[in-house]
């Protein structure tokens, strides 16, 4: 502070201008303010414009500054092949492959050549840094396969496409299995890589020949070829024959067909060198009559007449055509190579006369089953045996046999029982063991036919080569058991004894039938049961072995095969081919054999078939046959007593046969709950052997005289 400007510490400063009226020069006058450097007029126009300006950028850049502060890094990968644009709703900062972008929800749009356009939306959250992996989906490519041979069928995973050349298939990107296959080449298989985007891609592949040449020379040379009995051209001296085992047959007029088995490896040739074919036989077929006559050539029997002879060709041959009754004729024939011939002999016969002397006086005779008239009379008959039987009403008709001798008369006296006589000397329908075994009496000769052909013709479907046909006649009547051995009753003759289980399913229980019994121990329980009632044993034993048996016995025993047989397909004039009939399969539950629930204890079944039971029934479970007896075509297959052996398609006829004395195997006959195919179930059906099994057991049986 100035002195000048000093206040005053009393009284009034004659300086004061205080109290005094202001100078001129001291008035305040009101100025217009007015930026430097401006005119007034200026400063009114530019002062609003400039500051909108600066707000404007101001908010712009706190704008700016908000948008940084809330935006995400997001990484956009694409995937795909080729170059593809992006496009993304919203506000969005692109840094290269990385976007700066606010959270929420954004729609996005991806297009590139060979995809699919892309349409979908992310969503952006609050974390600073992410990333999004887009797959735009692959077009379709164009694939072209032709093959070699053309016309192969291709399948694209499993679905055929067609014949080859295929052209511009659309398919879509990536592997897939390719598969060509062409009758007589090897089937071919690979993955295909589709590149897809439109590219078009040309497929060629040739297929291996899937044969090979086999070679040879014939004599003679005029021959035609079948490979497994299809036709096949056979040029400059070879077969073309497919890969894999197969029979050639080689064949020319006049001469035996020849086979030769082969195994072809694709692309390997085989030479077989010169194969010579034998002259064919010469056929004549032959009948007589009557028929059913013996026939012989060379000596050596060939069968029963009406049959067809296969005869060397070029030589003379001595055939000889003999049958009881009748006298023998002897013809020699010769035939050329492959030629053909028939002819029918006519036997003359041997007569005898027989004078039969018949009670009551009119009562009908019958020879062979046909009728002569009524009342005593003189024949002359063939000199072969014959069945003779006298009837009438309310009498008991009786039967006999008689071969008439030529030149000698011989008398024959039939005196007819009435029906009370004869039911008192008839045997017993049934017997009952002491095990209560029921065996019910089977009298052949009583029976619409007591002469029949066991095994079965090579054209029966399932056919075993063992099932021979060959003639049996049964005249000796047997009581057969109606059921099969149970266990409960060969505990009785073996308290040890143990039929097991299988897969947790027992075989053991009372009421199921005995199994694990080898033939030995069948035929000792029928001596064991001879014995117990006081009955002749049948079989013969030393030291616990059977080592024969007596025919005369009417002891216990096991049944014949020709009794079992008899018992189980001779139904009057018919004959059965399975248990429950002729019809195949069973469409309801008619016995026991491997069905639906047997399939993890035996592994194989009846497929469809349903009979309850997995493994071995009670016996008698199922319905009898005709005849009364059980379980006879299942439930287990039974010994019998028979020893094993295959019969001679030409053997005379056998009457009751009973077979060997003994041997090391023995028949077996029957299905059983573990058998389940066609062949296993036919009443022919054939096995054998000695020891036990778990579906193998046995039924008795005795002679009833």
């Amino acid at each position: 502070m100035t002195e000048r400007e000093q206040p005053s510490l009393g009284g009034k400063n004659p300086n004061s201008t205080a109290d005094r009226p202001p100078r001129e020069s001291e008035r305040l006058i009101p100025q217009t303010f007015q930026p430097l450097g401006q005119n007034t007029d200026e400063s009114r126009r530019g002062l609003p414009l400039r500051t909108i300006g600066l707000a404007l950028a101001g908010l712009l850049a706190l704008s700016a500054l908000a948008f940084l502060f809330a935006a995400r890094s997001l990484e956009v990968v694409i995937h795909t092949e080729n170059e593809a644009t992006l496009e993304i709703t919203g506000v969005t900062i692109s840094l290269g492959d990385r976007y700066l972008i606010l959270s929420g929800t954004h729609d996005v749009h991806v297009t590139a050549e060979g995809y699919e356009p892309y349409h979908g939306t992310i969503a952006v959250t609050d974390e600073q840094t992410q990333r999004v992996d887009i797959f735009p989906a692959i077009l379709p490519g164009w694939v072209s396969i032709d093959t070699q041979p053309t016309g192969a069928q291709v399948w694209l995973d499993d679905t055929l496409l067609g014949a080859a050349p295929i052209a511009r298939v659309s398919m879509t990107a990536g592997s897939h299995s390719l598969r060509i296959s062409a009758p007589r080449y090897q089937a071919l298989e690979r993955d295909l890589q589709v590149t897809g985007r439109g590219v078009a891609q040309q497929i060629a592949l040739a297929l291996e020949p899937d044969w090979a040449l086999v070679h040879f020379q014939t004599d003679p040379t005029a021959v035609t070829i079948s490979v497994d009995g299809n036709p096949e051209v056979y040029d400059n001296g070879a077969v073309e024959v497919l890969s894999g085992k197969h029979l050639i047959d080689i064949a020319a007029p006049g001469y035996q067909a020849h086979q030769v088995q082969v195994t072809i490896e694709a692309g390997v040739d085989q030479d077989l060198g010169i194969i010579t074919l034998r002259p064919a036989d010469g056929l004549l077929e032959l009948d007589s009559e009557p028929s059913m006559a013996n026939v012989s050539v060379d000596g050596r029997f060939q069968g029963r007449t009406p049959l067809t002879l296969s005869l060397t060709p070029g030589l003379t041959h001595r055939i000889q055509i003999s049958k009881a009754g009748y006298q023998r004729r002897t013809e020699r024939v010769s035939l050329e190579r492959g030629t053909q011939d028939s002819r029918t002999i006519s036997l003359q016969p041997d007569l005898g006369a027989i004078r039969f002397v018949l009670s009551p006086a009119d009562a009908e005779l019958l020879i062979d089953g046909q009728s002569v008239g009524q009342g005593s009379q003189t024949l002359s008959l063939p000199a072969h045996e014959h069945r003779v039987e006298v009837r009438k009403a309310g009498y008991a008709s009786q039967r006999e046999k008689v071969t008439p001798r030529p030149g000698l008369e011989q008398q024959l006296a039939i005196s007819l029982l009435s029906e009370a006589e004869a039911r008192k000397a008839a045997m017993k329908p049934e017997v009952i063991s002491s095990l209560g075994q029921t065996l019910r009496l089977i009298d052949p000769l009583g029976e619409p036919r007591n002469a029949f052909s066991m095994g079965t013709s090579r054209r029966e479907p399932g056919r075993r080569s063992n099932e021979v046909l060959h003639p049996v006649t049964l005249e000796r009547a047997f009581y057969l058991a109606t059921h099969e051995t149970t266990n409960a009753q060969f505990r009785q003759f073996l308290a040890s004894h143990d039929s097991g289980q299988i897969e947790g399913k027992s075989l053991n229980r009372e009421h199921q039938p005995v199994v694990r019994v080898s033939w030995q121990q069948a035929a000792s329980f029928c001596n064991w049961l001879s014995a117990r009632e006081g009955l002749p044993p049948f079989y013969r034993e030393s030291q616990g072995i059977i080592t024969g048996y007596n025919t005369s016995s009417t002891g216990y025993r096991l049944p014949t095969e020709a009794e079992w047989a008899f018992a189980a397909r001779i139904q009057g004039d018919n004959t059965l081919r399975f248990a429950w009939g002729d019809a195949w399969p069973p469409t309801t539950p008619v016995t026991n054999v491997a069905d639906n629930s047997s399939a993890y204890v035996t592994g194989r079944i009846l497929n469809g078939y349903e009979d309850g039971y997995i493994v071995s029934a009670p016996v008698g479970s199922f319905p009898a046959n005709p005849r009364g007896l059980f379980d006879i075509g299942g439930n287990v297959a039974e010994w019998v007593h028979d020893v094993y052996q295959i019969p001679s398609p030409n053997s005379d006829v056998e009457v009751d046969p009973l077979g060997a004395q003994n041997g090391d195997n023995y028949t077996v006959r029957g299905g059983s709950w573990s058998l389940s195919r066609l062949s296993e179930l036919r009443l022919t059906y054939r096995d054998y052997g000695q020891s036990g099994r778990d579906d193998l057991g046995f039924r008795i049986a005795r002679y009833a005289q």
